[in-house]
C-alpha cells in the first residue's frame, strides 16, 4: 500500500496475507478517501467557538485545542520526529494528553498511550516493543518512565508536561516559541496512526496497530448509530486514554461529532458521580463495577441530564442492569469491544431493554458464535465469539496473530451463545484473563510478580467471586521454608506486587497452601483452585 511514512518500522512489522482478518467496508457511512489524516478530521468536527474539552477548573474551545495541537506539532518536528516515528505518551486524562495525541497523529507519527498506573517493568516492555523516538510524560509520572528508558535504551528523549499546559515544564517552555498553525502530514487512510497494548491475556501484552481510517470508523459507528451523538453532547468516561474504550469516549467520539468531553484525572466511582451531578454530562461511559458502586446514591440524585449510559470493559450482569434501572429509571447500553477491534462492535440498543444481554452487531460489523471447527453454533449453543468488520486485529510482529485471527474471523476469547433473534449472551472467558472492576488482568503476570517476593516459593493466581468487583485476583501461595503464613506476610506480598506492576493487578485475596494441586505431569491444576475460590467467595480487602 502507498504510505506517507518515512520511518517504516511499524509497516515492516505488520501481519499480511492470510494472517489478516477479512475486513468489511460495505456500510455506506464507513467509506473514506485514500488520503486521510485522522487528527485533522477530528479537529474539524466542531465549531471553532464551541467547547471541545472541559475539566475541573478549565475548558478549551475547538480553536484553542487546534492552536495548542499545532504548537505541539512544531515541537515534535523540531525534535526530529518523522512520519511513522513512534511517540509514547504517559499521563492522566487531561487536555494536554488529548492535544499531544492529536499532534502526534497530525504529523503522521504513530502514537502509543500508556496507562499512568504502569510501572517500570511494564513500561520497559512497551519501549522495547515500539522503539519510540520520543516520550512525553506528565511531570509527576516521569521517574518510572526514565528508569524504563535507561534500562532498555529506547525512548531516552523524555519531555515533561503538566496536565492542563499551564505549568512550566519543558514542553510548555518549548511551546512558547512555536507558531499557532502547523500543516498536517498528508497521510494515507491506511497509514498506521496508533499502537494500543492489550492487557496481556496470555503472556506479554500484544501491541495492536490501527490506521487513520480506523480512528474515524469507530467514531462513525457506535456513537452515530447507538448513541445518536449530537453537537451539544458532553461525554464523561472513567477509563484512562491508555484503554481504547477511554480514547474513544474522551477524544474520538466527541470531536468527530462536534461535541465535548469532560476529563477527570481521577474517575473513581465517587468522583465520577460528583462530576455527573456538578457538570451535567449527557453521555456517561464506564464499567459495570462503577454502576454497581453508584446505584445507591443514584436513587436520590438528579441525573436527568444523562440521556445515554454505556457500559463496557466487562460483562454487565442482569442484576446490576436491573438495580440501576430501578434506581434511576434509565437503561444501560451494554457493549463489548476489544483492543484488537479498537472499540465497541456489538451492543444492546437504547430503546430495547434486554437485561444481561450484549445485544447485536454495531452497523458495519458482523458477529456470530463459532464452534471449535469454525462452523456456526446453533442458537443457545456456547462457542467462541467471532467478529468481522471495518476494523480488525493487526498485532505488531507477534506470532499470536494466528490465535486471534482464524478463517478470516477475529476471535475475541469470549465464550458466548446467540439466540434465535441474533442477540448475544455472555457465557464467560475462554482463557485465564481475570476481569475485575472493568480491568483485564493477566493471572500469569500477577503470578510472576508474586513469585519475585523473597518469601514465595510457588504461586497460582485465579479469579475469585466478589460481590462488589465481580471477581478479584486471588493468589494461592506456597511459602519458602521457615516463613510464617500470617496476615502480615499476606500484606507484604500485596504491597510488593503493587510496587512491581500496576496496582490494580495486585491480589486482593491471598491464601497460603502447603502445596499447589498438580496433575500427573506436574502441571498446576488451576481449575481446582478456581472451583475452591468459587465455593468460598469472600469480600476482598478494600484498597
Amino acid at each position: 500500500m502507498p504510505t506517507a511514512h518515512t520511518d517504516r518500522f511499524v509497516l515492516e512489522r505488520l501481519p499480511h496475507g492470510d494472517a489478516l482478518p477479512d475486513f468489511r467496508f460495505d456500510h455506506p457511512t464507513l467509506h473514506f478517501p485514500e488520503r486521510l489524516n485522522a487528527a485533522s478530521a477530528l479537529l474539524a468536527g466542531g465549531d471553532t467557538h464551541g467547547i471541545a474539552l472541559r475539566w475541573p477548573g478549565g475548558a478549551w474551545t475547538y480553536a484553542e485545542l487546534a492552536q495548542t495541537t499545532d504548537r505541539i506539532c512544531g515541537v515534535l518536528r523540531d525534535l526530529g520526529v518523522v512520519p511513522g516515528g513512534r511517540i509514547v505518551l504517559r499521563g492522566k486524562n487531561g487536555p494536554m494528553l488529548c492535544a499531544l495525541w492529536l499532534a502526534a497523529v497530525k504529523i503522521g507519527a504513530v502514537v502509543v498511550v500508556t496507562m499512568p498506573m504502569l510501572r517500570t517493568r511494564e513500561l520497559a516492555y512497551v519501549l522495547r516493543k515500539t522503539q519510540p523516538a520520543l516520550c512525553l510524560v506528565e511531570a509527576d509520572l516521569e521517574p518510572e518512565l526514565m528508569a524504563a528508558a535507561e534500562e532498555v535504551g529506547h525512548g531516552r528523549t523524555i519531555i515533561g508536561y503538566s496536565l492542563d499546559g499551564r505549568g512550566d515544564q519543558e514542553l510548555e517552555r518549548r511551546l512558547r516559541h512555536q507558531p499557532d498553525q502547523a500543516e498536517a502530514t498528508d497521510t494515507y487512510a491506511t497509514d498506521p496512526a496508533l499502537i494500543a497494548f492489550t492487557s496481556g491475556t496470555t503472556g506479554d501484552p500484544k501491541a495492536t496497530v490501527h490506521f487513520h481510517r480506523d480512528v474515524l470508523t469507530i467514531a462513525d459507528g457506535f456513537p452515530r448509530s447507538l448513541l445518536d451523538t449530537r453537537a451539544d453532547d458532553i461525554f464523561l468516561c472513567s477509563a484512562p486514554m491508555g484503554f481504547t474504550f477511554g480514547l474513544g469516549a474522551h477524544l474520538v467520539f466527541p470531536l468527530r461529532h462536534g461535541a465535548s468531553a469532560l476529563l477527570l484525572s481521577n474517575a473513581a466511582p465517587d468522583k465520577l458521580f460528583d462530576a455527573m451531578e456538578e457538570h451535567r454530562p449527557t453521555i456517561v461511559m464506564t464499567a459495570p463495577t462503577a454502576y454497581r458502586a453508584m446505584t445507591a446514591r443514584a436513587a436520590t440524585a438528579d441525573l436527568s441530564s444523562v440521556r445515554r449510559f454505556v457500559s463496557a470493559g466487562e460483562h454487565l450482569p442482569a442484576a446490576s442492569w436491573n438495580a440501576w434501572k430501578a434506581a434511576t429509571g434509565a437503561s444501560i447500553i451494554n457493549g463489548i469491544g476489544s483492543t484488537e477491534m479498537l472499540h465497541i462492535f456489538a451492543s444492546t440498543q437504547p430503546d430495547r431493554d434486554e437485561p444481561g444481554a450484549t445485544g447485536r452487531a454495531v452497523p458495519g460489523y458482523q458477529v456470530c458464535v463459532l464452534r471449535p471447527d469454525l462452523r456456526l453454533a446453533l442458537p443457545g449453543e456456547i462457542g467462541q465469539l467471532a467478529v468481522k468488520g471495518p476494523t480488525g486485529c493487526r498485532y505488531l510482529e507477534d506470532e499470536r496473530q494466528a490465535n486471534y485471527v482464524r478463517g478470516g474471523w477475529n476471535l475475541t476469547g469470549d465464550a458466548y451463545s446467540i439466540d434465535e433473534t441474533g442477540c448475544l449472551w455472555f457465557a464467560g472467558r475462554a482463557d485465564d484473563m481475570i476481569i475485575s472492576s472493568g480491568y483485564n488482568i493477566s493471572g500469569r503476570e500477577v503470578e510472576e510478580s508474586v513469585l519475585r517476593h523473597e518469601a514465595v516459593q510457588e504461586c497460582a493466581v485465579v479469579a475469585s467471586p466478589d460481590p462488589d468487583r465481580g471477581t478479584v485476583v486471588k493468589a494461592y501461595v506456597v511459602l519458602t521454608p521457615g516463613q510464617t503464613a500470617d496476615a502480615a506476610l499476606a500484606r507484604s506480598i500485596q504491597d510488593f506486587v503493587k510496587a512491581d506492576i500496576a496496582p490494580f493487578k495486585y491480589p486482593r485475596a491471598v491464601e497460603f497452601l502447603s502445596a499447589l494441586p498438580r496433575n500427573a505431569s506436574g502441571k498446576v491444576q488451576r481449575f481446582v483452585l478456581r472451583d475452591q475460590a468459587a465455593m468460598r467467595p469472600e469480600h476482598s480487602e478494600g484498597s
